[in-house]
C-alpha cells in the first residue's frame, strides 16, 4: 500500500493506494459505535456496498446507505436532495460519516452533502473510477451540475480521508478508463515534464491496467494534486492550471448534454484546443503539441471536437464558465510542455482558430 498526505494543518488526511483496501479495517477513520451513510449509485453498490458494510460492522459501526441513479445527468439538486431526505428520515446528526463510494460524480454530489448537512459533517472518499482516484476526490471540490453550467453549484470541503482500492478499476468499463488517463496525462502536461515522458514510455500498461504501473501513475497525480492544494486550496491562484482543457471541456459536456461524452473525453478534446491555442500564440511548439495529440491517441481518447459541435457553439458555453473573471476568459495554456500558466486576455478571435483548428468542419 502507498499513502500520499494532504498536508492543511488541522485538516491533513491521507489518501490510501492498493489492493484490497475495501476489506481493511485500518484505513477507515472510525470507531466502534460510529454512524455512518453510504452514499453510493444502483451500478456501483451491487459490486461493493456489502463488502464494505461488512468491514464497517467489523470495525462496530452502525451503516446504513442511500442509492442515487447512474450518470452525470443525475448530478444535480434533485440527487442532493435524495440525500438529504434519507438523512432526515434517519435522523442521522453531525456525528454521522459520510462515505461517498463511487466516481467523481457520487463523490462530487456526496461531498457537497456532506458540506452542507447541518453546516458540515464528516466524510470518506472511496472512489471507484481512475479519474476519480487521480483527481474528483482529492482536494475537496465538491458540487452539482446546473443545466446552464457544469459544477456551478458548489463548495470545497475537504474529506477525512481517500481510499483507493486498485481492485474496483477491474469492474471498469474501458471506456471509463480511458477517461480517467485524460486527467493523469493533463498532470504531465501542466506540472511535470518527467511524469509526462514516462506516460509515453508506460501508457500501454495503464491502458491494460497493470498493477504496478497504476500504484505509480495514481501516488503520482495524487501527489501533484495534494502538493497544488496545499498551496492554493481555493483556487486562487496556482490550483487553476489543474483546469488545462477543462474550459472547452466543460463547453462540451454543457452542449451535448450531460454525460453523452465522459468528462475525460471531453477535456482529452480541450487539452488539444489548450495545446494548439499555445502555440499559436508562440508558446508551446508545433512538435509538442504532436506529442500531446500522439499519446492521447494511445489512451484511446478523442483529439478532435465531436461532429455535432460547430466552432461557434463554444464561446457561449466557455463565458459562462466560473472561471470567467469580469466577462473575460480565463484559460489554462501551455509554455512549454510540462510548464501551464493561466491566460487572462486571450483574443476570442485566436480562440475561436484554435477550436476550428480542432474540428471535424474545419
Amino acid at each position: 500500500m502507498l499513502t500520499v498526505n494532504v498536508e492543511l494543518k488541522e485538516r491533513s488526511y491521507p489518501i490510501y493506494i492498493g489492493k484490497n483496501l475495501l476489506s481493511d479495517t485500518q484505513v477507515y477513520p472510525l470507531k466502534a459505535g460510529e454512524k455512518v451513510m453510504i452514499v453510493s449509485n444502483t451500478t456501483i453498490a451491487p459490486l461493493y456496498l456489502s463488502q464494505i458494510t461488512e468491514t464497517l460492522k467489523k470495525i462496530g459501526c452502525q451503516v446504513s446507505s442511500v442509492l442515487l441513479p447512474d450518470g452525470e445527468k443525475y448530478k444535480n439538486l434533485d440527487s442532493l436532495n435524495l440525500i438529504f431526505t434519507a438523512f432526515l428520515k434517519e435522523n442521522h446528526g453531525r456525528d454521522t460519516t459520510l462515505i461517498a463510494l463511487g466516481g467523481g460524480v457520487i463523490g462530487d454530489i456526496a461531498g457537497y452533502a456532506a458540506a452542507s448537512y447541518q453546516r458540515g459533517i464528516k466524510f470518506i472518499q472511496i472512489p471507484t473510477t481512475l479519474l476519480a482516484q487521480v483527481d474528483s476526490s482529492v482536494g475537496g471540490k465538491t458540487g452539482v451540475n446546473h443545466e446552464l453550467g457544469k459544477n456551478m453549484i458548489g463548495a470545497f470541503y475537504q474529506p477525512r480521508a481517500v481510499i483507493i482500492d486498485t481492485n474496483t478499476l477491474n469492474t471498469l468499463p474501458k471506456r471509463e478508463v480511458n477517461a480517467g488517463l485524460a486527467e493523469v496525462i493533463k498532470y504531465g502536461a501542466i506540472l511535470d515534464l518527467p511524469f509526462f515522458v514516462w506516460l509515453e514510455q508506460h501508457i500501454d500498461d495503464l491502458v491494460a491496467l497493470k498493477e504496478d504501473a497504476l500504484q505509480y501513475c495514481i501516488a503520482r497525480c495524487c501527489q501533484i494534486k495534494a502538493d497544488v492544494v496545499a498551496r492554493d486550496e481555493t483556487e486562487k491562484g496556482e490550483r487553476a492550471l489543474l483546469n488545462l482543457g477543462h474550459t472547452f471541456g466543460h463547453a462540451i459536456e454543457t452542449h451535448l448534454g450531460y454525460g453523452n461524452w465522459l468528462h475525460g473525453e471531453a477535456v482529452s478534446v480541450g487539452m488539444m484546443m489548450a495545446a494548439v491555442l499555445s502555440e499559436k500564440l508562440g508558446n508551446i511548439s508545433a512538435a509538442n503539441v504532436g506529442r500531446l495529440e500522439v499519446l492521447l491517441a494511445r489512451a484511446n481518447l478523442p483529439t478532435v471536437s465531436p461532429d455535432t459541435m460547430q466552432p461557434d457553439d463554444y464561446l457561449p458555453h466557455m463565458l459562462r464558465d466560473k472561471k470567467v473573471l469580469a466577462g473575460k476568459l480565463r484559460l489554462v495554456l501551455l509554455q512549454s510542455l510540462g510548464q501551464a500558466y493561466v491566460a487572462t486576455e486571450t483574443d476570442q478571435a485566436l480562440v475561436l482558430d484554435a477550436i476550428r483548428a480542432c474540428s471535424q468542419f474545419d
